[in-house]
């Protein structure tokens, strides 16, 4: 079918005076030297009313494609064929069309839809409905006749209408748009196109984003434009951008503009809104990279006001809101994401000018393409190195000539004193900083200070398995102090960005989601090997550490076993320590305070920073000195010759002699306590404290003891304290009394032998039952109406070989 075919002529009574049209009235540029109401009218449609658009109060979503009766009204040329157009000769067709960019097309092309209409082909959109029939009806006019499309009720018509209305006029304006002459017209229709989609009655995201991609393809093609064009463009969309992201193309036309003029009004009036939106409802910057680029360039135009601290950091602090609790969940991973990416930029000179060495990407992914590379090298700079200096065996005090002489041990306590001997070489014989490329940090899998905790591992220190972070940023021995220097814009980006991490750390809300960002290390190994970034992290770090919620000092340690954390990184010895270890202390002194397993984190201390600790107690740190105690106490150090070196640390300063002290007492007590002899069965008068229960044990010797009831007393988890000290305890009857979680953790790590436990009526919960799962002795355990949950109990019996009596009712479980 021809739609373009047929002669003129008809009836003008079709048409109602009051004739309507929905379409906008600004002009386009190709309808500027064409008149809009110059379409023939249809014959044969009979008494019908042209309806006014309601589009100030309905909402439609746009159509691609649906179901439709159509028919097909070519202009009457004879006498015969204005009898054959009448309405009581009309034929309707039903067809699935489909609104495509440029035309309207059926799915099955036979009849009146046997070719597609064209939307330059439309004339005229009208809203048709006729008296006395409840038909709702589309009218198209082309200048062949009429097109009639017939919905089945009101609201389905409309959706056509408008859907159809965008379709015609969106492709107008890419028509016209793609092949520009006048400049001052074009900003004209671009306004035009934006008040149009901010009008429509259609509520799609590609109501919005149709325009931008247009206005896009228009900057990316005229590169040529002036600044003042661009910035007169982007004012014209900006109404646009207020509630939708921009696409790939015009972010990088934005990042583009944030570069060249980052103190134009541009981007503090129209950027910030859609910076503000990007953080606060972006899902996945993997999705959207531009999107991320243009947040980083952004806040970098932000920082190059003259105030530039100050404004990013008022921009950061609206990003959170006035609020203790932000609203907007998406905001922190969102801004650590720029974050990362931006600081990964500056270190991406060093990371791409890496010589004869594996990419960071292959180290991560544990392959290297050895067909493109040369065979590796060790890792050895090529410089001479200076002379090795003779073997310090006994570690000096700073301001000090010589090694400090201990004090002779107290007379209470004959022990004699050994020297302290650390294997850390002497500082001031090491070579000045000097500047080095990436190619000196690399990998180095044979690092000869490991070699002792490889041996514990149980295999030689330069195997197949993943090296740890630490071994990724040593370099060669003739280097104590690693200098890398950047750029002047890229120290720039690095501390605008490092700036924006502190104020994330700030914010209480905030900082166990950044705390658990930031767990697996997500910085390149260039930055962490560069003291000025490691200065600026550590204050992030010093607030997880003063943090005292343990979702967020926890995550100072490591992600997993074998590898490094901050805790490992911050420590004495550590790549980013720059401190006395003052650092250091912190973390150990919050870890131990919540750490449920303190016996395995003493355990973990004494393998791997046993010698910092002993310094910072030498040096009367009271946390370092706690810790040796505690090392002394629960027998984690098996050698003797370490045993007296402890010892002879402590007794070097006076808070260590102190404790040291008080220690013996308690062991004297312990061993009191654990000399063979005295009752195998004991129950405690309901109403008894702790405090009572202490003055008991502290009486008499119960190293045979082997059933304790507690049940309806009133011990809490501070009596855990004494019960850890009976060695033979099998049975434990805490019945209806306030032991909570705490008691159970220090139990599981001491009382292994542990075979009957009655935790009915207490107050214990998943927390502490869980770390039942180590006493592998269970073999009756009462959690009646506790706040077991249906996982734990599950948890517990996979990994309790001998329970075979448990009591569950009342709880979740049963």
């Amino acid at each position: 079918m021809d739609f373009n075919s047929g002669g003129g002529g008809g009836a003008n009574d079709l048409h109602n005076n009051q004739f309507y049209q929905c379409e906008e009235n600004k002009p386009l540029l190709g309808e500027m030297s064409e008149g809009n109401n110059n379409s023939k009218p249809s014959a044969g449609l009979g008494k019908r009313t042209l309806l006014h658009c309601s589009s100030s109060c309905m909402r439609y979503k746009l159509l691609h494609e649906g179901d439709i009766q159509v028919c097909v009204v070519k202009h009457p040329r004879t006498f015969l064929s204005k009898i054959l157009t009448s309405k009581f000769l009309r034929r309707w067709e039903p067809h699935h069309l489909a609104l495509t960019d440029s035309s309207l097309s059926s799915a099955t092309p036979t009849g009146y839809m046997e070719t597609s209409l064209s939307y330059s082909s439309i004339e005229d959109l009208q809203l048709l409905s006729w008296d006395n029939a409840p038909k709702y009806c589309v009218q198209l006019s082309f200048p062949g006749g009429t097109v009639l499309l017939q919905a089945a009720n009101s609201y389905l018509r409309d959706q056509w209408f408008h859907s159809l209305q965008w379709k015609k006029k969106i492709y107008k304006y890419r028509k016209v748009l793609n092949n520009p002459s006048r400049w001052d017209v074009v900003l004209k229709e671009i306004r035009a196109l934006v008040d149009m989609a901010l009008s429509s009655p259609l509520q799609d995201e590609s109501i919005h984003q149709a325009p931008l991609h247009i206005i896009s393809t228009l900057l990316a093609e005229n590169s040529h434009l002036s600044t003042q064009d661009h910035e007169n463009i982007i004012v014209a969309i900006a109404p646009l951008l207020e509630n939708n992201h921009p696409p790939p193309d015009l972010c990088e036309f934005f990042c583009k503009h944030c570069r060249e003029r980052p103190r134009s009004m541009v981007v503090i009036e129209v950027f910030t809104p859609v910076v503000q939106r990007i953080l606060k409802h972006n899902m996945d910057f993997g999705k959207c990279p531009r999107l991320r680029l243009f947040t980083q360039e952004y806040i970098l135009a932000l920082n190059e006001l003259n105030a530039g601290m100050e404004v990013v950091k008022k921009f950061v602090h609206s990003m959170h809101g006035p609020t203790g609790q932000c609203p907007h969940p998406r905001v922190l991973p969102n801004l650590v994401a720029v974050c990362l990416a931006a600081i990964y930029s500056c270190y991406e000179e060093f990371i791409n000018s890496r010589d004869n060495s594996p990419s960071l990407k292959e180290i991560r992914n544990g392959c290297q393409q050895q067909n493109e590379r040369k065979p590796p090298m060790p890792l050895r700079l090529l410089r001479p190195e200076p002379p090795t200096p003779p073997p310090a065996t006994v570690l000096p005090i700073s301001g000090t000539p010589s090694p400090p002489q201990l004090p002779p041990p107290a007379p209470s306590n004959p022990t004699p004193s050994i020297p302290i001997s650390f294997p850390t070489p002497s500082l001031p014989l090491s070579p000045p900083p000097s500047v080095v490329n990436s190619s000196e940090i690399l990998v180095e899998l044979e690092r000869n200070n490991n070699s002792a905790n490889s041996r514990q591992k149980g295999g030689p220190s330069g195997g197949d398995s993943e090296p740890n972070l630490i071994d990724c940023l040593l370099v060669s021995p003739a280097l104590s102090t690693l200098s890398i220097q950047l750029p002047a814009q890229a120290d720039r980006v690095l501390g605008c960005f490092a700036l924006i991490l502190k104020m994330l750390s700030d914010y209480d809300d905030w900082r166990p989601a950044l705390a658990s960002l930031l767990q697996p290390i997500p910085f390149p190994k260039e930055a962490l090997a560069h003291a000025k970034f490691t200065k600026e992290l550590k204050y992030v770090i010093q607030r997880f550490a003063e943090d005292p919620r343990q979702e967020v000092h926890s995550c100072l340690l490591s992600v997993r076993s074998g590898k490094d954390g901050w805790f490992q990184l911050y420590s004495p010895g550590g790549v980013a320590c720059d401190d006395d270890g003052e650092l250091f202390a912190s973390m150990v002194h919050i870890l131990m305070g919540s750490c449920y397993k303190t016996k395995k984190f003493l355990l973990s201390l004494a393998e791997n920073k046993l010698g910092p600790c002993m310094l910072l107690a030498l040096r009367g740190n009271q946390t370092m000195v706690e810790i040796l105690c505690l090392m002394l106490e629960y027998n984690i150090i098996e050698n003797k010759d370490t045993q007296l070196q402890i010892i002879s640390t402590l007794e070097s300063t006076q808070v260590g002699l102190r404790m040291y002290e008080q220690l013996c007492d308690r062991q004297r007590e312990l061993k009191e306590l654990q000399r063979k002899g005295g009752p195998t069965r004991l129950t405690l008068p309901s109403k008894s404290t702790d405090a009572d229960l202490a003055r008991l044990l502290s009486s008499g010797s119960f190293g045979n003891l082997e059933n304790l009831s507690l049940a309806f007393t009133n011990v809490t988890s501070a009596c855990a304290e004494q019960l850890i000290k009976l060695p033979s305890l099998k049975q434990l009857n805490l019945w209806s009394t306030q032991f909570g979680d705490s008691g159970l953790r220090l139990l599981s790590e001491h009382l292994a032998c542990l075979q009957v436990l009655n935790l009915c009526e207490t107050p214990v919960t998943d927390a502490g039952l869980l770390a039942l799962s180590s006493m592998k002795s269970l073999c009756s355990l009462n959690m009646n109406s506790t706040k077991l949950t249906s996982d734990t109990y599950e948890d517990l019996k996979a990994k309790l070989p001998n329970l075979k009596d448990v009591d569950v009712r009342y709880t979740e479980a049963w």
